[in-house]
């Protein structure tokens, strides 16, 4: 049977580290957890994890890094990893059950496939809202919105990460993204996960600035509202220790103001 690694490469996300592990950790074999000099309460978390699953988790503090020596860490975390498949997931994304699984029974099931392409929720202001479909602009297979790469084979030729981070890119043996590989070998699974890179993912603003490129992420952004009934991830309903923060927050007056402002402003 293929095997499934995960890789984790964290600093100051303590309010999604917990959910985005624990929501993919039973589905897979073993989790790469990184951390890059977190100085909130994420290393606290994440030994929290292991302490739960010690033989699936191999957390590393490797220190603060540059946004080139990042990309050096990400490499480091693929050449030592012995597996068939890698699946990135990162203290941002939290997955649902289904989705995640639908992905690993499709990696496991076939001997065809090299890399799968998933949609996501893109998160803005809060976790009561997303961004609209049209605002994502990634372009894969002719398919255009919130998608990405999460899962890929090790047995692509020269699978190697290149580029600073937040330009990151896997790539092949001739320097060609693997989204740009033959599309026959790459599948799509309409199996979303909630992605929450633009909202604040540690416990102050001065915090969640002291990691690289985040402060550029952070977005004053009225998004479309899920529906009443809608379901949100089964992690978030689960146990947790009391250090993990509650993810039921919602946006602030001052933000919404903002927000109000500026979203015609960047639809136009």
């Amino acid at each position: 049977m293929k095997t499934i690694w995960v890789h984790t490469l964290v600093r100051n996300e303590e309010r999604y580290i917990w959910y985005a592990v624990m929501s993919v950790i039973k589905h897979v074999d073993k989790i790469l957890i990184w951390d890059t000099g977190s100085t909130d309460n994420t290393v606290k978390i994440i030994k929290e994890i292991k302490k739960l699953h010690p033989k699936k988790v191999q957390f590393r503090e490797v220190g603060e890094v540059s946004t080139k020596e990042f990309t050096k860490v990400r490499q480091h975390m693929l050449d030592i990893t012995d597996s068939n498949w890698v699946i990135l997931v990162d203290g941002d994304d939290v997955w649902w059950d289904d989705s995640i699984k639908r992905i690993v029974d499709e990696i496991r099931g076939g001997d065809k496939i090299e890399s799968v392409v998933t949609p996501f929720y893109n998160i803005v202001g809060d976790i009561f809202h997303y961004q609209e479909e049209k605002a994502g602009l990634y372009n894969i297979d002719g398919k255009k919105g919130h998608l990405t790469i999460r899962a890929f084979s090790r047995q692509i030729p020269g699978l190697h990460v290149s580029k600073p981070h937040g330009l990151q890119g896997i790539f092949d043996q001739s320097d060609r993204l693997i989204q740009n590989r033959p599309r026959r070998k790459r599948i799509f699974i309409d199996g979303k996960y909630m992605h929450f890179t633009n909202v604040g993912r540690s416990s102050s603003k001065t915090l969640d600035e002291q990691v690289p490129k985040r402060a550029k992420k952070l977005k004053h952004e009225i998004g479309h509202s899920f529906d009443l009934d809608y379901y949100y991830t089964e992690v978030f309903f689960k146990p947790k220790p009391d250090i993990v923060p509650s993810p039921w927050l919602s946006m602030n007056s001052s933000y919404s103001a903002k927000a109000y402002v500026q979203t015609p402003f960047k639809k136009v």
